[in-house]
């Protein structure tokens, strides 16, 4: 009998002493960016482990259905001193014990609920339960009330953020009670102003960017003057950004009675082209008796040692400065062919899958970093529509704030019917992982590099699924991007079955599902700005990806002969130099290590040597036979032997 008594005993304590934890403050709608929104929960008692607990967020929206949308499992967490524990984006102030992305916290009306359990009792999409709740907040920013949620959670209240009408700049408080008011948030400290005060520490650099060689001073100051020596690390080093990137000590000291210190780190100047990279401060651990008002200030270290492209922008275009680095015999099928045939046979080519290759959306901006890479900076990319330099590093997915590039869809995908693939397109595998296509593969649209561009994130959204036509880019900018756009368009309908391109603007009806206009315009774009340098390049570089090249910009000619002055003649690429002026000249070894020899037969000119990217590596005259050497990597690249007015493009191996 006694040991029933026990069990009894036991279990009403084990639910007891859960029982004492609350939501203590929620404030689920912060101004601007969303990333000062929180949760706080409270326990009876100081430095309470909150294993066995799980904290489940529920959307009460129509299209939510009162289901779970975040959950968070709370072992190995425990209260502070004043049996409080913090949950938070990224800038809230003192920073949460648990760090969330920005705009987590939905506004209303929802519901932020405590349960005995884990993580795994709550997948998403669960419906709101009493089973094993310990306490529950439904919310809202001056929404309806929603009584089926109420029910489900059984309770007869929910709190409105903004009876205040300072939704933005208040939160919802729990009173000792177990009512509810609406102030001034409190994150991290009891709502009545109680308990023990701690003294803050931050974290402060006069700028937020710095070049190699310069030198930070990096201040590190408390709320209030420290009754003793207050001594801690930090760490500076972040992926790419290493203990050799810099001097100086992590190790910082407020002395007595002072509230503030500086320690200066010299950021070494190398002469290696690392890219841009952040600094990243972070504090180590924290004595007792203070908390951190920020952690984690990035620095952006620009690299001075950025190269510049022997090519030009596209609003300074170059041409044939960048070698073709298609097969020599890529587009033979197409010879003598006209029609459907043709567009067909283009097909076969960019479509193959035996040969060609799709890569998930996530790979797109490496794909892209390197495609797009801007000529004048190789740490900067280059905009689409607006025609500028942004840096590799200013990623939408990797930074905030508006000053950010994103992955441009040239066809639409809302016109386009593509979308991402969670399975598929959230990793990035690299250039070794790939999945086979087909024509028929239209969901890889989504991910194809060739109707893929670096935009501003701004002009972005603005462009929409506008048609083009329509969408005439941004004022006051050249229009230096709309034959890219018009040959990638084209690129796009050819390779993939289920896409076209029409004249006009079709409306948004079932039937004009998969069109994009307008084709007169694309036509119009086409042949005023033809294929330069830039994209060229370009073309080279998704080629190494994807195995496939956009024929438009090798060959801007076959524009004409599926859609324009030339539909229903016969195609033929007329060769500049003929087979036997060819066989005119030689090289050996083949493949080379040290040198390679060019046999002219009485000949005499300049060859170039580049690699697989186009880069110009070697410029060297010769006359007769010429001893070219060669301080180059094992791989792959290309002759070309100019002679009067033609030209020879031989590949040639280094092992």
């Amino acid at each position: 009998m006694k040991n029933i008594y026990l069990l009894v005993f036991t279990i009403l304590f084990f639910h007891f002493s859960f029982a004492q934890v609350v939501i203590n403050e929620l404030d689920s709608d912060t101004p601007s960016t969303d990333t000062q929104e929180f949760i706080e929960l409270k326990s009876n008692t100081p430095n309470f482990s909150l294993d066995g607990l799980v904290l489940v967020l529920f959307n009460g929206s129509t299209s939510g259905g009162d289901s779970s949308y975040f959950t968070l499992d709370l072992d190995g967490y425990t209260t502070d001193v004043n049996g409080i524990f913090l949950i938070g984006g990224p800038e809230v102030s003192p920073v949460p014990d648990f760090l969330l992305f920005e705009n987590t916290i939905q506004n209303g009306a929802d519901a932020a609920a405590i349960y005995i359990g884990n993580d795994v009792d709550f997948p998403e999409g669960t419906v709101a339960t009493t089973t094993n709740l310990l306490d529950a907040l439904i919310h809202d920013t001056d929404d309806a009330d929603d009584t089926g949620l109420m029910a489900l959670l059984g309770l007869m209240e929910q709190i409105n953020e903004d009876e205040n009408n300072n939704k933005t700049t208040e939160s919802i408080q729990r009173k000792d009670d177990g009512t509810y008011e609406v102030k001034t948030p409190t994150p991290g400290a009891l709502n009545d102003g109680s308990g023990v005060q701690f003294n803050g520490i931050i974290i402060s650099t006069s700028l937020d960017e710095y070049n190699e060689g310069d030198s930070i001073d990096i201040v590190f100051t408390t709320e209030m003057n420290v009754t003793s020596d207050l001594t801690f690390d930090v760490t500076i080093i972040n992926e790419g950004f290493m203990n050799s990137d810099y001097s100086g000590s992590t190790s910082v000291t407020i002395p007595t009675g002072m509230n503030t210190a500086t320690n200066t780190i010299q950021i070494v100047d190398d002469s290696d082209d690392e890219g841009d990279e952040v600094m990243k401060i972070t504090f180590g651990a924290i004595p007792s008796g203070f908390v951190r008002l920020n952690d984690n200030k990035e620095l952006r270290i620009t690299d001075n040692d950025f190269t510049v492209a022997s090519w030009g922008t596209p609003v300074n275009p170059t041409f044939g400065n960048v070698v073709n680095t298609a097969p020599e015999n890529y587009y033979n099928s197409l010879e003598g062919l006209a029609d459907t045939a043709l567009a067909q046979a283009i097909q076969n080519i960019i479509a193959d899958p035996t040969t060609v290759r799709t890569h998930s959306y996530a790979d797109i901006v490496e794909i892209l970093s390197s495609a797009d890479q801007s000529p004048e900076n190789s740490n900067q990319v280059w905009l689409l529509y607006t025609e500028q330099n942004r840096a590799k590093l200013d990623f939408a997915g990797f930074t905030d704030g508006s000053d950010t590039w994103n992955r441009e869809h040239t066809y639409p995908r809302s016109r386009g019917e593509f979308a991402d693939y969670r399975e598929f397109d959230d990793i990035a595998d690299g250039m070794s992982g790939f999945f086979t296509t087909n024509a028929d593969s239209l969901r890889h649209a989504n991910s194809d590099a060739h109707g893929l561009r670096v935009t501003d994130s701004n002009e972005n959204s603005s462009r929409g699924n506008q048609h083009y036509g329509e969408y005439n880019g941004p004022v006051a900018t050249q229009g230096s991007w709309k034959g890219d756009v018009a040959r990638g368009i084209f690129f796009l309908v050819t390779r993939y079955k289920a896409l076209q391109v029409v004249n006009g603007f079709p409306d948004d009806t079932d039937n004009s599902i998969s069109e994009l206009g307008d084709l007169t315009t694309l036509l119009d774009w086409h042949r005023n700005d033809p294929p330069d340098d830039f994209e060229m390049n370009r073309n080279n570089i998704i080629y190494t990806w994807q195995f496939n090249r956009n024929p438009f910009i090798d060959l801007p000619n076959l524009v004409e002969y599926i859609w324009g002055d030339n539909i229903g003649e016969t195609w033929s690429n007329t060769l500049s130099v003929n087979e036997n002026e060819r066989l005119d000249f030689s090289v050996y070894p083949n493949p080379a290590s040290d040198y390679i020899t060019l046999l002219a037969n009485g000949k005499h000119g300049d060859v170039e040597i580049f690699d697989a990217l186009g880069n110009r590596l070697v410029t060297q005259s010769f006359n007769e036979t010429t001893r070219i050497p060669l301080n180059l990597s094992a791989g792959l690249y290309l002759m070309r032997i100019y002679q009067d007015n033609t030209s020879v493009t031989k590949r040639i191996i280094i092992k």
